[in-house]
């Protein structure tokens, strides 16, 4: 079929707000990017309808996903003009929600929608991504570039990224092994990863009436760099981890903060006891309770407060899980013990 030339004063896709070359233009650039992660399961190749991934090497594997976005710290990417960070923090935070449950990272995709397909802001996104899933050993395998003015302001994106990893069925991890005497064992996290900055945005910038250029009070940073610390992958020392000891249960601390994430894994009849003097909490978490006058009930249920990650392993482990963990490169301490009684975590 012999498509009509278009005359002048017809309307094109272009003058509706989508620009097909500047698409054209961004996937040029992201090509060598996206290969640089791909591992030798991958059978496609960018422009296919789908990614293919041959899945090898495992006796009874079972396939764990998740998908999550960047939420509002967008929101301070976009104040900062600065976006090679969140790629990351996506990966980082998918990779961290399935390694939790003994799985080690295959593949990832990603989704954004965009208000206009500049073509710099979408490689330095995939910059990010592309960076994250080479440190998790996972390929970059597909993703989706939507231009969509009528739905995202000038100058601003969504970012959405789903990841699928892979563990024998055997290996498993839960949390329905957790008993009582079980050590709780505490990962730092970088500052407030993704999670929170509803709250953490409205504190600083509405309230205290800080910028994203301000000096971050009590450190040497600005807000904006201090907002866009990257969400720390934990994937390399928790595999590591589970090659060292019997781990009974994994919580990776976001949304709900250490109460509602570590029970999440306890069994019923068990009851996590964590001790909130074992770690030092950031100066960003100190500063946001003392400029809103958050509670700490609050400040622990919207912030991970310091801890990342947490694992649960059999006291008799625990020297061993120390060790392992610090030669991963981690900082752990442990921060509390699981008895018998009513599900629930007490934080003192």
């Amino acid at each position: 079929m012999t498509m009509p030339e278009t005359r002048p004063g017809q309307i094109t896709y272009r003058d509706a707000g989508v620009d097909l070359e500047a698409k054209a233009e961004a996937y040029r650039r992201i090509g060598d990017l996206v290969r640089s992660t791909y591992t030798p399961g991958v059978l496609s190749d960018i422009g296919t309808f789908g990614g293919l991934f041959a899945l090898e090497g495992y006796r009874d594997p079972v396939l764990v996903s998740s998908v999550d976005s960047v939420g509002t710290k967008l929101k301070v990417a976009f104040a900062v003009d600065r976006h090679d960070t969140v790629g990351y923090d996506i990966v980082a935070h998918c990779g961290n929600d399935v390694v939790v449950q003994g799985a080690r990272p295959l593949f990832f995709l990603d989704y954004i929608g965009i208000h206009d397909l500049n073509p710099t802001v979408v490689r330095d996104l995939l910059d990010g991504l592309a960076r994250g899933c080479r440190e998790l050993g996972c390929a970059l395998i597909g993703g989706e570039a939507a231009e969509l003015p009528d739905l995202y302001a000038p100058g601003e994106y969504d970012l959405v990224g789903t990841i699928v990893g892979v563990v024998e069925r055997d290996s498993v991890v839960t949390g329905d092994r957790i008993e009582a005497g079980d050590v709780l064992i505490g990962l730092p996290s970088v500052g407030l990863h993704t999670n929170g900055f509803t709250l953490a945005r409205k504190v600083l910038f509405e309230v205290a009436g800080l910028s994203v250029s301000d000096a971050m009070p009590g450190t040497e940073v600005t807000v904006g760099e201090e907002f866009l610390k990257p969400h720390k992958s934990y994937v390399g020392a928790c595999i590591e981890l589970m090659r060292a000891v019997d781990v009974r249960g994994f919580a990776h601390i976001t949304g709900g903060g250490l109460p509602e994430n570590v029970r999440r894994i306890l069994p019923d009849g068990t009851r996590a006891h964590i001790q909130r003097d074992c770690w030092s909490v950031p100066a960003v978490f100190r500063l946001l309770q003392q400029a809103g006058a958050i509670d700490d009930g609050e400040m622990f249920r919207v912030f991970n407060m310091g801890v990342g990650m947490v694992a649960v392993v059999p006291p008799d482990d625990c020297e061993a899980a120390l060790t392992s963990l610090r030669s991963a490169g981690e900082s752990p301490t442990v921060i509390g013990e699981v008895s018998a009684g009513e599900a629930g975590v007490e934080i003192a």
